[in-house]
């Protein structure tokens, strides 16, 4: 957490340069180290770039380490100009404090501080909720962004033994009704919905999604949350891949695909959707060859197997019984057929190729 030394670094030497948020809460909990977060205090976009430090922001001035590649933001405060998560003001002048730019965060847990000689600066006391385990809304500027109830959402997929405080709860309804969640962009939605999804408790996302008052604004086909939270722990105990995850989240959805085209999901999330409720209400008619076949036609299994023995993965997570050495067995055995033999036995005719491949994949099935 030290950072570099500056007296051996020119870029930052003299720099009033700290690791803040998620680097610091994470260090304190124990965690793996991320990707530090720095900010830096008394400094101008002009002063980093003559350090040779590389501009990359877009709505406040953000900096790369020109040799470690670190983000180095200047500080600064928000005023809030409008409705919804982009409506601010921002203010990045070189007399903006430490302080006033942890106030502005979104939980006390992350707005604390270090500086280069690991000293922590905690301004809110996020270390006694980090030791409470309790979400705390770092101040009332928390109801000018609507994201961060989202991310709050997300935070308690992710940090399973953390509660959220009563206040904060409280706070994230009246944004609600205030109709600050209607603001959200799809985009945004996506990133924090997704990455909650990949989270180890992606029901507790939802359950506080649920009591805030947001899933009715920005997921309101999703009727079903109970049932899909614990599907999508059982893929989460799993360790499968997003769009699994997102597929069993809208398995009991009758909206899901109006779902996915107001989240704008990616394609590979929306062909697992479609195709899920197919194989799960498949599976249990699958009794012969011919509907075996068929499942896995349907399934686009010869192209890619690898999906549907993901998908097969997800069916089980959702509750039907799944034999999936045999179902991998089954279709290794049907793509095994060489169907360039088969068209040159049948003299290249459209017809018969097809019959005869289609008989030589059913007798590559049990009967």
């Amino acid at each position: 957490m030290t950072g570099a030394d500056p007296a051996h670094d020119p870029a930052t030497a003299g720099l009033q340069a700290y690791v803040v948020g998620g680097a610091v809460r994470d260090a304190l909990l124990g965690l793996p180290a991320g990707d530090r977060d720095w900010v830096v205090v008394g400094a101008t976009p002009e002063d980093m770039t003559r350090r040779g430090f590389v501009p990359v922001g877009g709505d406040f001035p953000v900096f790369l380490h020109p040799a470690t590649k670190e983000e180095y933001a200047l500080a600064r405060t928000e005023r809030k100009s409008g409705r919804g998560y982009r409506g601010f003001t921002v203010y990045t002048g070189a007399d903006v404090t430490l302080e006033q730019d942890l106030r502005r965060r979104d939980f006390t847990v992350n707005a604390m501080a270090r500086t280069r000689t690991g000293e922590l600066i905690d301004p809110l006391h996020g270390q006694a909720d980090l030791r409470a385990r309790v979400f705390r809304h770092a101040g009332e500027a928390f109801a000018e962004d609507p994201v961060r109830i989202l991310r709050l959402a997300r935070f308690m997929a992710r940090f399973a033994d953390f509660a959220v405080a009563d206040e904060t709860m409280a706070l994230c309804r009246r944004m609600v009704e205030a109709g600050e969640a209607d603001a959200l962009v799809p985009e945004r939605v996506w990133k924090e919905v997704s990455r909650g999804l990949m989270s180890a408790r992606p029901s507790r996302m939802l359950e506080v999604l649920v009591r805030s008052g947001a899933l009715a604004r920005v997921m309101p086909e999703l009727r079903e949350p109970a049932q899909a939270g614990a599907d999508v722990d059982r893929a989460a105990a799993r360790d499968l891949p997003l769009p699994a995850r997102y597929a069993l989240l809208c398995l009991g959805c009758e909206q899901r695909e109006a779902l996915g085209r107001r989240l704008r999901v990616p394609a590979d999330c929306a062909d697992q959707v479609r195709l899920l409720p197919l194989l799960c209400g498949g599976l249990p008619r699958a009794v012969d060859a011919r509907s075996r076949l068929d499942l896995i036609e349907r399934c686009d299994a010869l192209r890619k197997p690898e999906r549907f023995m993901t998908l097969l993965q997800a069916a089980s997570a959702a509750g039907v019984q799944v034999d999936q050495a045999a179902w991998r067995h089954w279709v290794d055995a049907v793509r095994a057929i060489d169907a360039g033999a088969i068209a040159r036995a049948c003299a290249g005719d459209p017809v018969r190729i097809k019959a005869a491949l289609r008989e030589a994949r059913l007798q590559a099935l049990p009967a």
